[in-house]
């Protein structure tokens, strides 16, 4: 059920690029409204983390699920039946925000809601499809473009999304609110909204304007500013809604994080730049072949996090994805403009790093602090992820093309750029362990599927910086007394 909830949206994010001339065509759209349709529907996304997270606090939770379902059902069907741009972007937005919503309810459930022995099944199959389904999206747009429609893929999109409305009726089982007593923290949605949609906005409007444009950059500053607003306002707060402060003192869980944002704006950034400059001498079937060996990496990857998710080696599978996806974006600009061989090699790099680096690195932060409080984790992490994902392509796509003497020089410089956000993710990720004396440990799974403690012991955040004598602490003790 989580699986069909969640692929439509993210199949359809990475398949859109060549099927939006198409689409543009139909429904007598710019390619600056195609772009703003894009930028809505990725700020829905990120909106629809701390939504969720607000429902789920004060309403039955199973039956929110429900609702997030139907949701997405009549998301899909405005998208696949849309007869103008406004019925195009609203059934576009309603995807994003059903999608969030439901990973936000659905997905800790799943990942603590079984026996230990479960565990290893669960990483695998969701690692495998989620990344899956995002590596194969620009072979099946490739498809559907070619063909020169659009709608088949919507439409059965639209039947994924009936078939997960189903799954949630058949497995419905109810539950009671996380905490109806907690507070009803409007500002954090309004900050939350407000700086999503600006921020996206500002990004897509790189379309049609120049990056210092008062219609690019007012709205992209504002609304990155009003998301750091948002976490400085969880972090002060007496009874938030996210999990930040807990998150941002302890040192495991922010080299996790840091590792999924760097991984995230790497690995997005690199398949749109190349996927633009391989359009121009190979026809849509043959680019989305070029990245299909993104699949295989992505399956590969996932066998490995199965492998190491009760290991110690859990911490390294972030740090080996992050070196995987800066070689595979140099083999890549190596294979621009027109070399098939190393493209496919790329491509597998790059799915390998991609499936190595985001879900462990999320798993880590988790696993650094108690089962109950996943899902407000995953909340804020996948905020700032999708702001790391999905805005900066637009940004890097708008440098490629503005930077240079032509496309494919600007494409290789920022392609160097991509091989410096994967080192220096990787290197500050060891630089946080190094500094506040975190080190690898084997997950204590049992005690973390109890739902009461971490998983292992993840020291204050830069502790040996700050003079703090890890030696007086009680390592058995799997939360420092300084986390809230």
């Amino acid at each position: 059920m989580v699986m069909l909830a969640l692929i439509p949206y993210l199949a359809l994010s990475a398949a859109l690029d060549p099927l939006a001339p198409i689409i543009s065509k139909q429904l007598h759209m710019s390619a600056q409204t195609m772009s703003i349709s894009s930028g809505l529907g990725n700020a829905a996304y990120a909106l629809g983390t701390v939504v969720a997270v607000q429902l789920g606090q004060h309403l039955p939770q199973r039956r929110m699920l429900l609702g997030y379902a139907v949701l997405l059902v009549i998301g899909s069907l405005l998208t696949a039946g849309a007869q103008n741009a406004a019925m195009y972007i609203v059934g576009h937005s309603l995807q994003g925000l059903a999608t969030s919503m439901l990973l936000i309810a659905a997905v800790p459930p799943l990942a603590i809601g079984y026996p230990r022995d479960r565990l290893r099944t669960t990483v695998m199959i969701m690692n495998m499809c989620i990344f899956g389904a995002v590596a194969l999206g620009p072979f099946i747009g490739g498809v559907q473009a070619d063909a020169n429609a659009w709608r088949p893929l919507f439409w059965i999109v639209a039947g994924v999304s009936v078939v997960a409305l189903v799954l949630v009726l058949l497995t419905f089982e109810d539950a009671p609110p996380a905490n109806p007593d907690s507070p009803r923290d409007l500002p954090a949605i309004g900050l939350a909204a407000a700086g999503s949609v600006a921020a996206f906005l500002g990004a897509a409007e790189l379309t049609s304007h120049d990056f210092l444009d008062p219609e690019v950059i007012v709205p992209l500053v504002g609304g990155l500013a009003l998301i750091v607003a948002l976490i400085v306002y969880q972090y002060r707060a007496v009874r938030p809604l996210l999990m930040v402060k807990s998150m941002l003192t302890s040192s495991i869980p922010v080299a996790g994080v840091a590792i999924a944002l760097f991984a995230a704006a790497a690995a997005v950034s690199a398949t749109v730049l190349t996927a633009q400059v391989l359009s121009q001498s190979y026809g849509p079937v043959r680019v989305g072949l070029l990245y299909l060996p993104e699949l295989a990496g992505a399956v590969i990857s996932s066998v490995a996090l199965g492998v190491v998710i009760s290991r110690r080696a859990m911490h390294y599978l972030p740090l080996a994805g992050m070196v995987l996806l800066a070689v595979g974006t140099l083999v890549f600009w190596f294979a621009m403009p027109s070399s098939q061989p190393l493209a496919l090699g790329a491509s597998a790099l790059t799915g390998l790093g991609l499936g190595a680096t985001v879900a462990p690195a999320l798993f880590v932060a988790g696993f650094s602090l108690p089962a109950a409080s996943l899902q407000r984790v995953f909340a804020i992490i996948e905020l700032l992820r999708a702001v790391a994902a999905f805005m900066i392509a637009p940004i890097f796509v708008h440098f490629a093309a503005t930077v240079g003497d032509n496309l494919n020089d600007g494409t290789n410089i920022a392609l160097f750029v991509g091989i410096g956000l994967a080192l220096v993710g990787a290197g500050t990720g060891i630089t946080i362990y190094l500094l506040s004396g975190a080190r690898p440990q084997t997950p204590d799974l049992d005690t973390f599927l109890a739902g009461v403690e971490p998983a292992w012991y993840s020291p204050p955040l830069l502790a040996k910086v700050r003079g703090i004598d890890l030696s007086d602490l009680d390592l058995d003790l799997r939360v420092p007394e300084s986390v809230d």
